[in-house]
Formats: structure tokens, C-alpha cells, sequence
């Protein structure tokens, strides 16, 4: 399985970004998933994107984009995060199969 790479965006980039990064890092690493975890704001997802396998933001995603988006606002509330850690192995075991 290669490393994948996933952003992780909130409005400025800064507060609830940072708690959601430490969970998705401490996440994969459990699951040993090799990731390269980068923190941004949301307004950078569009000229991030390329060379990135996923996107997971806190706060609504204003666009489409070319990679998976997932909306983790179920790490904020505490309210559907177990299903989230699920969607976002489940992703990340697919993209990090792919060639």
C-alpha cells in the first residue's frame, strides 16, 4: 500500500482543523496507514487538491472537487465520528491501493 496524502481543511485553517488532524493522523497510524497529513484552509482545498488523495473538511465544502470530500463535522459534535473513522479507512485503503 502506498502513502497517501489527505488534507484537511476548516474555514481558517487553524482551530478545529488541528484537533481533526491529530485524530486522522493518531487514526491511520493505528491502522497502518502511511499518510502525509497536511492542515489547510478550506479557500486552498481547489489549488491543493492535486497530488492529494482526500479531502476531509470541518466545515461545508463550497465546491466540487477532483479528489473524494468528506465533511467531518461528526468530529466536532462527537456525533457519528465512529462512522466517519470508517468512511475515512474505508477511502483510505482504496486510494492507497490504487496505482
Amino acid at each position: 500500500m502506498r502513502k497517501i496524502k489527505v488534507l484537511v481543511a476548516c474555514g481558517a485553517g487553524i482551530a478545529t482543523s488541528t484537533v481533526v488532524m491529530k485524530r486522522i493522523e493518531d487514526l491511520l497510524q493505528e491502522n497502518h496507514i502511511s499518510a502525509d497529513v497536511q492542515q489547510i484552509k478550506i479557500a486552498e482545498a481547489v489549488s491543493k487538491q492535486e497530488g492529494a488523495d482526500m479531502l476531509i473538511s470541518t466545515t461545508i465544502l463550497p465546491t466540487q472537487y477532483k479528489i473524494p470530500a468528506i465533511t467531518a463535522l461528526g468530529y466536532i459534535s462527537g456525533i457519528g465520528a465512529d462512522k466517519l473513522d470508517q468512511q475515512i479507512l474505508d477511502l483510505a485503503r482504496s486510494v492507497g491501493e490504487e496505482d
